[in-house]
């Protein structure tokens, strides 16, 4: 008798929690999304979102900025306070404050409202892949053997330590949460230390940009790194970038 292999088992679906109070727009984004495949569960206000997200378990969040009760802003600050899940808010305006406030709020990327769905499913894809994303090390200093690339690396950058096996960060020994955007950001930077990345250069790499992106996600995700490792970290080079120190 011959034993017959069991099937892989299919992917889990995406499960997105969309908070918007304008219910045809709640509506279409989720029938949109979900004939992309995406698992979708909504709310028509914050603390409705923010009662499910607590709830129940999502890979990614989708929020409106401007939100009855409890606004977009906050509900992303209040989702920081115990998850490093990716966050994509949506403004209807798109202007300078609300972007601004999102992003420090901790909000990984953002789109303005009217999106069309394409544009909307490609920074999800976007954001998704930064949360599973598996780096190939640059060249920071070693410390121990050298391991194989599936076993990652420990890069060594003064007091900050970058384990990328284990994607892993530490700051004189004390572990820091980083998002997913903000630790591709970091890799980005650990391989190539020393050396100057234009805002263009980091839109591309790290946000997916095809075309000319809101530099500011940039200059704001760089703020929050640098909150989280030390000012003096991540040097700005005015009218070029950032770099690393080595």
């Amino acid at each position: 008798m011959s034993s017959s292999t069991p099937a892989p088992a299919a992917p889990r679906p995406v499960r997105v929690l969309l908070v918007e109070d304008d219910e045809l727009m709640r509506r279409s984004f989720a029938v949109a999304l979900e004939r992309y495949g995406y698992r979708v569960k909504t709310a028509a206000d914050g603390l409705a979102g923010l009662e499910r997200f607590r709830d129940e378990s999502f890979d990614l969040l989708i929020l409106d900025v401007m939100l009855p009760g409890l606004d977009g802003i906050g509900l992303c600050r209040r989702v920081r306070e115990t998850s490093l899940v990716p966050v994509l808010m949506m403004s209807a305006r798109g202007d300078g404050l609300d972007v601004v406030a999102g992003l420090e709020a901790g909000a990984d990327d953002y789109v303005v409202k009217p999106v069309d769905t394409y544009v909307l499913v490609a920074r999800i894809r976007s954001l998704l892949r930064r949360a599973t994303y598996a780096p190939t090390p640059g060249p920071g200093r070693l410390t121990g053997d050298e391991p194989s690339p599936s076993e990652g690396m420990l890069l060594v950058f003064g007091d900050l330590t970058i384990d990328t096996g284990g994607m892993e960060v530490c700051v004189s020994g004390s572990p820091v949460a980083l998002t997913p955007t903000e630790l591709k950001l970091l890799l980005e930077f650990a391989a190539h230390p020393g050396i100057v990345l234009e805002r263009h250069t980091l839109l591309r790499n790290v946000w997916e940009y095809g075309w000319d992106g809101d530099s500011r996600v940039v200059d704001l995700c760089v703020q929050r790194l640098r909150r989280k490792l030390g000012r003096d970290r991540i040097e700005t080079v005015r009218g070029f970038g950032y770099k690393l120190r080595r």
